[in-house]
């Protein structure tokens, strides 16, 4: 180990960390104390564990990269990766390990500080303080009373509005959460501890005993493996994901409806929101998204479908018994004491788990007798469910189960009905109110499970259709001669195909998909997704392979547009559609269209990729009015910027006019769902963010832009894709490059998802995920794919016409998308650093790649430059200083990680390195020849053999850098 510094002379980290707070700080802003303290626990944490001379390894670190930051010397990095190299492998590993959770409880203390700030006042400035969260939002009540007090409308019209919306939250299979559920448990606990700390009237022994559990939180998070040591599988990714419903979301949601009367009554509304009006819906594609991740199997669905049912009967089981005690009242209607009656003579209850609870309930108590049957009905509606999941059939016959929320929320209908007319309506709108909302909100299957499939997919199954039937193949047909057989099938009714039909494993796979669906109960799934949907014909398929697969209740089938050329051919493909009889008499007047974000972004960037996804929306709404059909725009928006993330109330409200009607899906990725519903204030702010801003861009549409911004963006969009395009897709080595600069290649090695890092296990940029494509260049700090493009733009745009500046200052401050798009890009930049990006370079790319890299770094400053001078801002993030200090105060720490990352790379790629490291390596070989050891090296780095302590030491850097810009992918 390198000799630390003089210990004396180094200021300690939680001194510069006080240093960093501005002169001026308002009595509410905590963060700096509430940072120091975490940080001096565990300081003291780590030398007990390991050692004096480690903790100041760990200090030397920091004041290298501070110092850093300071100055951006690149001589500092140097000095940083001397130190770093000189470590063992066991204390790069601790080193790696202390900084990643350094930044886990810098993050803590932030979640507390706002969280602080919140109760103290309401923020009315911007706050991006993550991708995901901004203050910039009003409650609901707030949303309310603006409507009815600045916008004249009446409070008769918020509220048919409301109840009508309709908000579907779509928890997807794309597993960016870097951190392991056990650790996010921990991290509660420590903000917990934290934020009573600094409650006020706190006693002494109370405020003692709170410091201990705090060190011993910290100490147990510290002493837990970050590392997942094997991918999860589709169901672990399920369970992770249903586990929000358990601990947040299930209490959520009546807790938030209750806020929404309460925010009623105070605009004079004294009716409470229907416990059955749609407000919030949740769905998943935890085992339904099988497009390119061939672990979704047909069994994978049927299991998940079956836990998230036998988890929601369970759920309610637990619960009804509190609302039978509640429930003690004699008075009832006729209605439902003939009901009662009937069920205490009834001979069917003979379950020995039972007869017990039938003798003790009086018949003067009929609620609990009618909430008795009830429990019964859950108790076998859960075990069926169990025993289906765990031998794939059951004995428990579907008469004495629910099998569909009606017959769920007849008898509690029958309660609340009973209650009121008795005069007890107070007790009604208590407990069996908020059971009556989770019932309508969560059903019997807790979500509905989307299926996402790949159009070629369904394409392969009718070409192997057709050929058996000799009438062609489907693959080769045109698109007409396909819509034309298709109709003609959905109108017959002979079937298709029957078990002779020759399957290859792929071809069964789909089949068998849908049989599942068949098998199932319907409202265990919500819509079929067909990705690269760019015909008619792709959704008549679907409906096709529907009807012959005997899917009773077919679902709704979903088209989804990401690419440029495809959401530019989306209006012409959805009224080709709606130009069919057969086609339009199926909706019913209704249908879904998802957009994405993820791949268009990649294919175009994010500028040409925002305005084609603005416009595409806009001209999908002109298409479905034409035809009379009402159009759902599913928005399927990953976690950072470049895959279309942002604050959600910004991000809804910068929609084009007319898109959203007071209907809206949208998926939650990956961390982002931590970061929404992982604690009970979590959840409650994401369901009324979504909530006020849907009503509010529904009653208040946002400014259209004027059609000379429309030709200044159109102008702007082609050159940032040409600019783009040309150095992702078309420069010769960009590949080879993004490769060596970044470390994509070593991103599988996370261990965060199911899924497959790429489409196709060979291919360059178009077959990688967008996921580990925004991941790399994240984790160097260089965001390439948020930024490549906008300078261009701008560029060419000021310099052609010099009237075109003041145009995009008035687009700025005046249109809702253009400003949300460009303060975005300035908050990446804030969390940017090119230097480091530098540093990347010098160690793991090619010299005569070096010149590339360069200009890419002086386009980001001119990028940087430009976008700023449109802001009208001297300095980044100037008119958010909360922010500007929360990133300040966690640059030193991601700094030692990204010099950490770039040094262990060097060290996993240069073969030269890994000589010395490798003391398994015979003897023979390290005595042969060049040649011999050089194949041997790229034999072991075949089979991902790291030298010793490398693999743990990357993957805690990749962490760490995740947790301090608060994105992976």
């Amino acid at each position: 180990m390198a000799a630390p510094r003089n210990v004396e002379k180094m200021a300690s980290i939680d001194a510069q960390l006080r240093a960093l707070a501005p002169r001026k700080v308002s009595e509410d802003d905590k963060l700096i104390e509430y940072d120091a303290l975490l940080l001096d626990r565990f300081l003291d944490i780590l030398q007990d564990l390991h050692g004096e001379d480690l903790r100041e390894t760990v200090q030397e670190c920091y004041e290298l990269s501070a110092e850093y930051e300071g100055k951006h010397d690149p001589k500092k990095l140097e000095e940083l990766g001397n130190v770093l190299t000189s470590l063992d492998p066991g204390d790069s590993i601790v080193i790696a390990k202390a900084f990643s959770h350094m930044l886990n409880l810098a993050n803590l203390a932030e979640e507390v500080q706002i969280a602080h700030r919140r109760r103290i006042k309401k923020v009315k400035t911007g706050d991006f303080s993550d991708e995901n969260s901004a203050t910039t939002e009003s409650d609901i009540e707030e949303t309310f009373k603006r409507l009815v007090g600045e916008l004249k409308k009446s409070p008769e019209e918020v509220f048919d509005a409301l109840k009508n919306q309709t908000v579907d939250l779509v928890l997807t299979a794309h597993p960016t959460q870097s951190i392991r559920r056990s650790l996010l448990q921990k991290h509660g606990r420590i903000r917990n501890c934290l934020a009573q700390l600094y409650a006020k009237d706190i006693i002494p022994d109370d405020k003692q005993e709170l410091d201990e559990s705090l060190q011993r939180e910290i100490q147990a998070a510290f002493r837990t493996d970050e590392i997942r040591r094997t991918p999860p599988t589709p169901q672990d990714e399920m369970r992770a994901g249903m586990s929000y419903f358990h601990e947040t979301i299930w209490k959520g949601v009546p807790k938030f409806l209750r806020r929404v009367d309460t925010a009623l009554r105070n605009i004079g509304i004294n009716e409470r929101v229907p416990y059955n009006a749609p407000l919030i819906q949740f769905s998943s594609w935890m085992g339904g998204d099988r497009d390119g991740n061939p672990r979704v199997t047909p069994e994978v669905t049927r299991d998940v479908c079956l836990l998230a049912r036998m988890m929601a009967a369970n759920m309610y089981y637990s619960q009804i018994e509190d609302l039978m005690f509640e429930l003690s009242m004699w008075r009832c209607s006729d209605e439902l004491r003939v009901r009662a009656d009937k069920l205490l003579r009834s001979s069917r209850r003979d379950a020995k788990h039972y007869i017990e609870f039938w003798k003790q309930v009086p018949p003067n108590e009929p609620y609990r007798v009618i909430l008795g049957d009830v429990r019964d009905k859950l108790y076998q509606t859960r075990e069926r469910a169990r025993h289906l999941l765990a031998h794939g059939i059951s004995d428990i016959p579907e008469e004495g189960i629910f099998t569909n929320v009606e017959e769920f929320l007849e008898p509690l209908e029958l309660c609340y009905r009973s209650l009121c007319f008795c005069g007890d309506r107070t007790i009604a709108d208590g407990s069996l109110l908020d059971f009556l909302r989770q019932v309508s909100t969560f059903g019997l299957s807790l979500v509905r499970l989307d299926i996402r499939q790949e159009s070629d997919r369904h394409t392969d199954v009718l070409d192997a259709i057709t050929k058996h039937l000799e009438i062609g193949s489907y693959r080769e047909w045109s698109e007409e001669r396909r819509q034309e057989w298709l109709l003609s099938e959905l109108s017959g009714k002979r079937p298709l195909f029957g078990p002779d039909l020759p399957k290859t494993e792929e071809i069964a796979d789909v089949l068998n998909t849908f049989h599942v669906i068949a098998e199932l109960p319907a409202d265990s799934f919500g819509a079929y997704i067909i990705s690269m949907a760019t015909a008619p014909s792709d959704v008549l398929a679907v409906e096709l392979l529907q009807r012959e697969c005997h899917v009773k209740q077919p679902l709704r089938v979903v088209p989804l547009f990401e690419k440029l050329a495809d959401l530019e051919a989306a209006p012409a493909a959805l009224a080709r559609l709606f130009s069919i009889d057969w086609y339009r008499n199926r909706i019913n007047g209704k249908q879904e269209v998802m957009i994405g974000y993820s791949d268009s972004g990649k294919d175009a960037g994010r500028f040409s990729a925002a305005w084609e996804l603005y416009k595409a929306q806009e001209e999908l709404i002109k298409v479905a009015k034409k035809f009379g059909v009402k159009l759902t725009m599913f928005h399927g928006r990953g976690g950072t910027v470049g895959r279309g993330g942002g604050p959600t109330h910004l991000a809804i409200l910068s929609q084009p006019p007319d898109t959203i009607h007071g209907s809206l899906r949208v998926t939650v990725q990956g961390e982002v769902i931590e970061q929404s519903f992982g604690e009970e204030h979590l959840c409650f702010r994401t369901l009324q963010r979504f909530t006020a801003a849907t009503l509010e861009h529904g009653m208040h549409p946002p400014v259209a832009p004027k059609p000379e911004w429309r030709a200044l963006m159109d102008e702007m969009a082609v050159v940032a894709t040409e600019e783009y395009r040309s150095i992702v897709f078309k420069e010769p080595r960009f590949v080879e490059y993004f490769r060596l600069a970044t470390p994509e290649l070593e991103y599988g090695r996370m261990n965060i998802g199911s899924r497959p890092s790429k489409r196709k296990p060979s291919g360059g940029i178009e077959s990688l995920r967008a996921i580990p494509w925004i991941f790399a260049w994240t984790q160097t700090r260089f965001h390439l794919p948020v930024w490549l493009g906008f300078g261009a733009a701008f560029k060419h745009v000021m310099q052609k016409d010099v009237k075109n500046f003041p145009m995009l200052q008035e687009m700025y401050k005046a249109w809702p998308f253009f400003r949300v798009t460009i303060d975005l890009v300035e908050m990446v930049f804030a969390k940017g650093n090119p230097g480091i990006a530098a540093q990347f370079d010098q160690l793991l790319v090619s010299k005569d790649l070096w010149p590339f890299g360069e200009r890419l770094r002086t386009n980001y400053e001119e990028t940087k430059s430009l976008l700023l001078q449109i802001a009208g801002h001297k300095d980044l993030l100037e008119g958010n200083p909360y922010l500007k200090q929360r990133l300040r105060l966690r640059n030193s720490y991601i700094t030692t990680l990204n010099v950490c990352q770039a040094y262990t790379l060097k060290r996993i790629r240069d073969p030269n390195y890994n000589v010395k490291l490798r003391p398994h390596l015979s003897k023979e070989i390290m005595e042969s020849g060049s040649a011999k050891l050089g194949d041997e090296l790229v034999k072991l780095n075949r089979s991902s053999e790291y030298a010793p302590g490398l693999e743990d030491t990357l993957i805690l850097t990749m962490k760490g850098i995740a947790a301090g810009l608060q994105n992976t992918g």
